[in-house]
């Protein structure tokens, strides 16, 4: 038993530590022993490059379209209606996939889900693949 002599006659301030230390070990070995246990191996079926298909030598410069909150959308800079972005939606999506731009839709924070919904339903509609989000 360990006890220390006061001259003082008060109250001893020092803590013993052997069972925190003991407790600390436990817990180690028991982290230690599960912890390679609860580790998966995850197969994953990742697509392979194909090393025939080259990548496009100038691919079309992307499209950028804003929809502001009223509603009002602007497609590279300048203002359009809804019949001119089907139009630009028409013309995006006869071309092949590959031959498409990007179409890049940002909106305001403070644009209703609806019109964003109508955008990508036009897009689908008109078969514009190349579809990115920005803000």
């Amino acid at each position: 038993m360990g006890m220390s002599t006061n001259s003082g006659g008060g109250p001893v301030a020092d803590i013993n530590v052997t069972p925190l230390i003991d407790v600390m070990l436990v817990l180690l070995v028991i982290f230690m022993i599960t912890a390679p246990i609860v580790q998966h191996n995850i197969k994953i079926d990742l697509p392979q490059p194909n090393p025939n298909v080259k990548p496009p030598e100038n691919p079309p410069s992307p499209k950028d379209l804003y929809v502001n909150a009223d509603g009002t959308m602007t497609w590279d800079g300048l203002t359009i209606s809804d019949v001119e972005l089907q139009a630009q939606f028409a013309t995006i999506g006869a071309k092949p996939v590959d031959d498409q731009p990007q179409v890049n839709v940002k909106a305001n924070d403070n644009t209703p889900y609806n019109f964003m919904a109508v955008v990508m339903a036009q897009a689908r509609r008109y078969n514009v693949v190349k579809l990115g989000f920005g803000n």
